[in-house]
């Protein structure tokens, strides 16, 4: 469904992408592991069609995301790493005005939304204002947004960043149920944990390079299990989302 190939984005003399290439097939999960600065915000940005590559090219059903940015935009969904809503409005006044921008019609948002919300676990509170919700509950709503247009491909930059454990868990069941519908998920994370239980397969990026790409029973028999596979390949250990 999405093929990457050789993709490359730099900044100044600074390489943050380095001819990456990779596939994903319809209804996969697969999962970019990698530390802070790895390159995996980047590589989103550039399948998404919000940033330019310097080389390479992505195509979604063959057909060309950087030729054909605009149209492809509306079979992808983005769920960022900073929350994009508005904090003063209504968490229906978000969707309201998220699925507006997608071009939805009164009809068609209304039950957009009201699926979205009850998929996330937000249907009971959807006219509080997002300000008063807690950080679990503003990313969950996140993904309820990038969910209203119906997307084919959901791209999720690591999405239980600063969560609480038992809002972690909310998402994942989120996540493990539009993988149940045939969804094509691809996810950042820094959490071992996250990519093996949500993950069909994982690249591991550092230093904007893949350097493995496998499933995570294929980790676990080559190196044990996924971390040791990450310090054997990088030279580095990866904990608590942070890369030391």
């Amino acid at each position: 469904m999405l093929d990457v190939e050789q993709l490359s984005k730099r900044f100044g003399s600074r390489t943050a992408v380095d001819a990456i290439s990779f596939g994903i097939g319809r209804g996969e999960t697969v999962g970019l592991l990698g530390p802070n600065g790895a390159g995996k915000t980047t590589t989103i940005a550039m399948i998404s069609g919000i940033s330019k590559p310097d080389g390479g090219e992505v195509r979604l059903d063959g057909v060309s995301v950087v030729r054909d940015a605009d149209a492809l935009k509306r079979r992808v969904g983005l769920v960022p790493q900073d929350l994009a809503l508005y904090e003063e409005l209504s968490a229906w006044a978000n969707l309201q005005l998220f699925g507006g921008l997608y071009g939805l019609g009164a009809r068609q948002l209304r039950q957009r939304a009201e699926a979205a919300l009850a998929l996330v676990g937000l249907a009971d509170r959807s006219g509080e204002r997002v300000g008063s919700f807690s950080g679990g509950m503003k990313r969950r709503l996140n993904i309820a947004g990038a969910l209203l247009h119906d997307p084919d491909l959901l791209l999720l930059d690591e999405p239980t960043v600063g969560v609480d454990p038992q809002s972690r868990n909310a998402i994942f069941d989120n996540l493990e149920e539009l993988k149940r519908r045939g969804k094509t998920l691809l996810y950042t994370t820094h959490y071992m944990e996250e990519a093996e239980r949500l993950c069909d397969r994982v690249l591991i990026l550092d230093h904007g390079r893949i350097l493995a790409d496998d499933t995570v029973a294929g980790f676990k028999r080559q190196y044990l299990n996924l971390e040791a596979a990450f310090m054997r390949l990088t030279g580095r250990a990866l904990r608590d989302g942070a890369g030391a």
